[in-house]
């Protein structure tokens, strides 16, 4: 579309050799949530050529208040974010290489997703997947955007391999308590706050504006009007298992069998099977039968109900057990399903 970039191209440090570099490139964002939603429209109306979107989650009416791509009926629907996101980015910009991935994002996966990529985007909300974007950044030397929001605060840095200590070096000084929107709330402003600056830092990267990036952790209260900046660069470990001499990347590493764990922030078990299992949706539809209590299925999922909790079986075989914080009951649930 003619002259679509035009404004963008007239900002100097793009210009339009800095148009074609973002044409060009290809970027992954992990989360779908308020700060991937944000971030990956800024990002396809800026040109970028191909984004890969991942989130295990799907829509639902708490969404709606923050999380800017979906609608009303996505949440009736109970449409996976990542389709729902593709669909409106699409309508956005039709040339625009959205690449959906709707699972639970491992060490396996994402090393296969950190391929030809520029750059990874952070918009998780805890730290045990951000210390898996952590290890593969450094492990393939690409470049990613830690962005958390919560409140009405906002915090931010761009994380460069080689240029400053990594988010494991700062372990020891994070907050002990991982707070998240499902649990302390969160007001809009702060989401657009924190996707600003993350979009604003990867645009620096992918136009090669390299020196203009963010130095120091920024984090803001839009609430209370503060506005702090620390620098990180004193804190690199030289034993750092991530960033030291001799890296061992341990997020990487990830175990073969049935994997339980509760959400973060969540009152949800997850269950992902042992490699190699598969369960098809007509399968889960057969148990939801036997268990004879309403269901609901979709072309990504079946939803039922057991002992008062609402189940959502995926299609391939990730189980959500909404309600339930006790991994043991999850466990046995899980097998009583699918033995």
């Amino acid at each position: 579309m003619e002259g679509r970039y035009s404004r963008q191209t007239l900002f100097k440090p793009i210009g339009i050799e800095g148009q074609d570099r973002i044409g060009n490139a290809a970027a992954l964002i992990i989360g779908c949530g308020a700060l991937g939603t944000a971030i990956s429209e800024t990002l396809i109306r800026a040109g970028v050529g191909k984004l890969i979107i991942a989130d295990r989650d799907y829509v639902e009416p708490s969404n709606l208040q923050r999380q800017q791509l979906f609608t009303e009926q996505d949440a009736i629907d109970g449409t996976p974010k990542v389709i729902a996101a593709e669909r409106r980015l699409k309508a956005i910009r039709s040339d625009a290489q959205i690449v959906p991935v709707l699972d639970h994002i491992d060490g396996p996966l994402l090393e296969s997703l950190a391929n030809d990529i520029e750059i990874i985007v952070d918009a998780t909300d805890n730290f045990e997947t951000r210390l898996l974007i952590n290890d593969i950044a450094w492990k393939k030397n690409i470049p990613w955007v830690y962005g958390a929001c919560v409140g009405s605060t906002s915090t931010m840095f761009p994380f460069v391999p080689g240029a400053s200590a990594c988010f494991r070096c700062l372990l020891p000084v994070l907050p002990a308590v991982n707070e998240t929107c499902d649990t302390a709330g969160i007001i809009s402003p702060a989401v657009q706050i924190t996707a600003a600056h993350q979009s604003a830092e990867v645009l620096k990267w992918l136009t090669g504006n390299t020196d203009a990036m963010r130095k120091k952790v920024l984090h803001y209260d839009s609430w209370a009007n503060t506005n702090i900046e620390a620098g990180i660069s004193r804190m690199k470990n030289p034993s750092c298992e991530t960033c030291g001499t001799n890296p061992s990347y341990p997020s990487l590493q990830t175990g073969n069998g049935t994997q339980y764990a509760v959400l973060c922030g969540r009152d949800t078990v997850q269950v992902i099977p042992e490699k190699g299992r598969v369960l098809s949706l007509t399968e889960v539809e057969e148990v939801a039968k036997r268990l004879g209590n309403p269901y609901r299925k979709t072309p990504y999922f079946v939803e039922m109900k057991s002992n008062d909790h609402r189940c959502i079986v995926f299609a391939n075989g990730r189980l959500l057990i909404h309600g339930l914080k006790d991994i043991q009951v999850g466990r046995k649930m899980y097998h009583q399903f699918f033995g």
